[in-house]
């Protein structure tokens, strides 16, 4: 049997949230907001079990193309071995479905939100709400 050489320098790649399963395909790389710092993986990485921050995942469906995927996620986990890569999102969205101006407003309401709560626990939520808006954004403008 005929081995293609693109195939072997492809990773397969799931990215899945509570919602669907987004993505499941090869791809040549794939870039992860990790806990720690953001990281790639390629075919042929090593084992790695990582939580994962609020950003975006960038997809690279082919070596060199500039047509890339972007998806944020608001945190989750990372399981990379030589041949595969899953994602366990608490939430995603392709990034062209976010809307700055949506986004913009809708933390504007959330500022206003935090200075009416008075509960601490109410407060951490609408802080973490916040946070979460906020790295929306940045992956908007990015």
């Amino acid at each position: 049997m005929a081995v293609n050489k693109k195939d072997n320098k492809m990773i397969n790649f799931e990215l899945v949230s509570p919602e669907a399963k987004l993505v499941s395909e090869p791809m040549h790389q794939v870039e992860i907001p990790g806990d720690d710092g953001e990281f790639g993986v390629m075919a042929g990485h090593c084992s790695v079990l990582s939580s994962l921050r609020a950003g975006v995942v960038t997809l690279h469906k082919e070596d060199g193309s500039s047509d890339n995927r972007r998806i944020f996620i608001a945190g989750g986990f990372a399981d990379v071995t030589a041949g595969s890569c899953t994602i366990l999102a608490e939430e995603a969205i392709d990034v062209r479905e976010l809307n700055k101006e949506s986004l913009e407003q809708y933390l504007t309401d959330l500022n206003e939100d935090l200075g009416m709560v008075e509960e601490d626990h109410d407060k951490k939520r609408v802080e973490a709400k916040i946070a979460l808006t906020k790295a929306k954004l940045i992956a908007v403008k990015a």
